[in-house]
């Protein structure tokens, strides 16, 4: 009897590439690999979407559009490329309108997709209907995704075999229309034999014929035990990766899987064991400058409890990396665990996952529940769509207080409708504002992207990517000096001793190792003058330019490491008590940064773009 024929989806340059590099690789460098894919005889490919749509713009100074149609060249006309959409969220953390949904159709489309994946990280199925619709207009195959994970010990009421039944049945009952089933577990935490249950499942729920998919991860080092189960089950298709982006935080390596099912009836895509040997040589030889985070490689023992993606996890300690504070990782992903037992049972895939790390993020940094993350506040509050749970009741008050928000049960995408900043002709007005032609494409990446859509298309974005030459300059060890990172200006009062003389010292630290004293005053003792020491100091600081700041000033700092996106301000303007003055990017959320008092703006020390250090001060308010 013949093999059973198994496709193979390569997720190497989507998912591979997020899961190990946070999505931060350079087409040049990678284009050779997907030739050298197709002649080792893979013709099924994860190209784009998901967050290898946005940290393009954001990190690599790329258009995602460009490399799609490049990589299309390379792989050849024959291949099956497919993309990751998150339903009304399309390719970003937040909700579409119908007119950018519809776009984001059109544009994959137009730039070689063939196949698009489309999820809703609450299983709410209504968020599948209007993004099906428009998938299917374009002429692209839908593949209809049901999200997976375990939930924490101690919780229940989703995220089992009843909840993915009842979540597929809705699908067909509401009548979206599909050419696939993936069952998608981005976390990696599904035990094994609730994979062969729910596969088990859907094959006798659905209609005969129908493909139907697995998607998993190695970070909780099950993958393998639940393709195999998947197998058995009568699985159509699962997704693999190749070495040297395979296994920890990806998918599991083709070579490791062709190994685990020698002996079994599967025969995985018509892949030959010597032609994958020769293709993963050429993507570790194209990969070799590139920094491997180590994390990256990891099974995490905590991940079952703590539920996060493969392709979020190094994403976010890419950006810690970044800002200086990835020592705080292991208390963020403990943290996950309150975050996601009281949110609602959302599965952790984007942008849920980002949600709940960001919330994690946020107890860690300024204290329990002390500050709701603008996505994780709006998801329990009805925002997103509806979660598979209700929100614990404490949290949903919190979050409403502080977000000034009303839980709502409103359909999303209506409520994007009526947000004029996510209309097409708004994006049209910012493009002409900026002197650029208002094509599909760009409206598209402003609407997706914002102000980092417009730095690129400005020509002013930067590359950011790790490589082993960048990562040793940026990664501090224990035998290398302290990292000098730009800071934002943080001025205060020290105490210093020269030649046995005390001194109060005023300084305000500007960029790098810029330091502008403003004051300097000899310590004294009662019945003592300091008259006399005064122009002898003043003389010692001739040498350095002077900042003039009113040592009564208020000064705003930055609440954490982040970007200064927006400044709303200018020096001398008036604010009023809580105005908001900047917009701090940190950890893909965007921080407004108030006026704690009314007065007059009298000294601005951050420049747009530039990064700052938590506790840096931003300005100073007379």
């Amino acid at each position: 009897m013949a093999k059973k024929y198994i496709d193979i989806m390569d997720t190497t340059f989507r998912d591979g590439f997020q899961s190990v590099f946070g999505a931060r690789v350079l087409m040049k460098d990678f284009l050779p690999a997907v030739s050298a894919a197709r002649m080792a005889g893979i013709n099924h490919f994860e190209f784009g979407g998901g967050a290898r749509f946005q940290s393009l713009y954001f990190y690599l100074n790329e258009d995602a559009f460009t490399m799609m149609d490049k990589f299309r060249e390379a792989a050849g006309a024959g291949a099956n490329l497919q993309t990751l959409a998150r339903g009304i969220n399309t390719v970003t953390l937040d909700t579409g309108s119908r007119e950018i949904i519809d776009l984001h159709a059109k544009m994959f489309k137009k730039h070689n997709t063939d196949t698009i994946r489309n999820f809703d990280a609450l299983n709410d199925v209504n968020n599948l209907r209007y993004s099906a619709k428009r998938i299917k207009a374009h002429n692209l195959k839908h593949e209809v995704v049901v999200t997976m994970m375990d939930l924490p010990p101690g919780c229940s009421g989703a995220h089992d075999v009843a909840f993915y039944e009842k979540t597929l049945r809705e699908i067909l009952d509401t009548g979206i229309p599909y050419d696939s089933v993936c069952f998608k577990d981005a976390s990696g935490t599904s035990s094994p034999q609730k994979v062969y249950e729910t596969i088990k499942m859907a094959k006798k729920l659905l209609p005969e014929g129908t493909h139907v998919r697995l998607h998993t991860h190695e970070t909780a080092g099950v993958s393998v035990a639940c393709y195999l189960a998947a197998l058995e089950a009568g699985v159509d298709g699962i997704d693999l990766a190749a070495y040297p982006v395979s296994g920890g935080t990806s998918q599991p390596d083709i070579l490791t899987m062709l190994h685990a099912v020698k002996g079994k009836d599967y025969d995985l895509g018509g892949l030959e064991v010597e032609k994958i040997l020769q293709y993963e040589e050429v993507l570790a030889d194209c990969l070799k400058d590139y920094f491997f985070p180590p994390e990256a490689t990891q099974v995490l023992p905590l991940i079952p409890f703590s539920p996060m993606p493969g392709g979020a996890l190094t994403a976010n300690t890419q950006m810690m990396r970044d800002n200086n504070m990835l020592g705080r990782f292991p208390e963020i992903i403990k943290a996950m665990r309150e975050v996601v037992e009281l949110g609602g049972y959302g599965t952790s895939v984007t942008p849920v996952s980002q949600f709940y790390f960001q919330q994690a993020f946020n107890n860690v940094m300024f204290g329990r529940w002390e500050k709701i993350a603008d996505g994780y506040g709006r998801m329990v509050l009805g925002y997103f769509g509806k979660t598979p749970v209700r929100p614990n009741e404490d949290i949903i008050k919190i979050a409403s207080s502080q977000l000034k928000l009303k839980p709502t049960t409103e359909d999303p995408v209506d409520i994007a409708d009526k947000d004029v900043t996510k209309t097409v002709l708004y994006v049209r007005h910012q493009l002409e504002e900026e002197k650029i032609e208002a094509t599909d494409e760009n409206i598209f990446i402003v609407a997706a992207c914002r102000e980092k859509g417009l730095a690129f298309l400005k020509g002013t974005a930067k590359e950011n990517v790790r490589k082993h030459s960048t990562a040793a300059q940026n990664t501090p060890s224990a035998k290398s000096e302290p990292q000098k990172s730009v800071k934002a200006a943080s001025v205060g009062s020290y105490t210093v001793v020269v030649n046995g003389e005390k001194y109060d010292v005023q300084v305000v630290e500007g960029n790098g190792a810029n330091v502008d004293v403003s004051k300097i005053t000899k310590v004294v003792n009662a019945g003592e003058s300091s008259e006399e020491e005064a122009p002898k100091q003043e003389a010692k600081a001739q040498a350095v330019e002077k900042v003039e700041v009113d040592a009564n000033a208020l000064q705003v700092k930055a609440e954490l490491p982040g970007n200064v996106s927006k400044i709303f301000v200018k020096e001398g303007d008036s604010v009023k008590d809580g105005q908001i003055i900047f917009l701090l990017e940190a950890m893909k959320m965007e921080t407004e940064i108030t006026a704690p008092k009314g007065g007059v703006i009298s000294k601005i020390f951050v420049a747009q773009g530039q990064a700052v250090e938590g506790g840096g001060t931003l300005c100073a308010i007379s």
